[in-house]
């Protein structure tokens, strides 16, 4: 599919970081002037059904996106309903608010470039569901992440991270 802008998921299991990290990357990105556009995932049930999801996507607005959008269970929280929603019709319906970058909460599956994050030993299955990672960033300082061809981050090291993140943005955009 044609991209118009770039698109960012940040993947990881339930409550590993994936809305502060949005709230960090929404902040950055709208003070250097970006539209900033997000989606949120939230697996089988309709957003309404969910206020943590609709508080969620309450943070990425007052964070600074211009657009939002929470998915679940074939709805999408601007009241239009299909049967199904994929990333990219979501990606697509947003053209016409005309971003300059989508980030993306969620679907861990789809073939976006990604951040993960990963909590914990536990976690490190996910690096081999994911696709396009760009990088990883973890809560535990001693990690055992066997080679990878992307840069691991701690959780701590938000200036690193978020500048590594918003270069690679950069550099998708020329």
């Amino acid at each position: 599919m044609e991209q118009y802008c770039p698109v960012l998921q940040v993947v990881g299991y339930q409550n590993s970081g994936k809305t502060t990290l949005m709230e960090i990357l929404i902040q950055r990105c709208s003070k250097a002037g970006k539209r900033v556009a997000t989606i949120k995932h939230h697996g089988h049930h309709t957003p309404q059904k969910q206020e943590s999801n609709l508080k969620d996507s309450e943070r990425h607005q007052q964070a600074g996106a211009e657009v939002t959008a929470v998915e679940g269970g074939g709805s999408l929280q601007i009241h239009i309903k299909n049967q199904s929603w994929s990333l990219d019709q979501m990606v697509s319906l947003y053209k016409s608010f005309s971003p300059d970058l989508i980030l993306v909460e969620g679907f861990k599956k789809e073939a976006y470039p990604k951040v993960v994050l990963l909590r914990d030993e536990k976690d490190l299955s996910l690096l081999h569901e994911a696709s396009d990672i760009i990088c990883a960033i973890t809560w535990e300082k001693e990690l055992k992440v066997r080679e990878v061809d992307y840069p691991i981050y701690h959780l701590d090291d938000a200036v690193s991270y978020s500048e590594f993140i918003l270069k690679k943005l950069s550099d998708d955009d020329d």
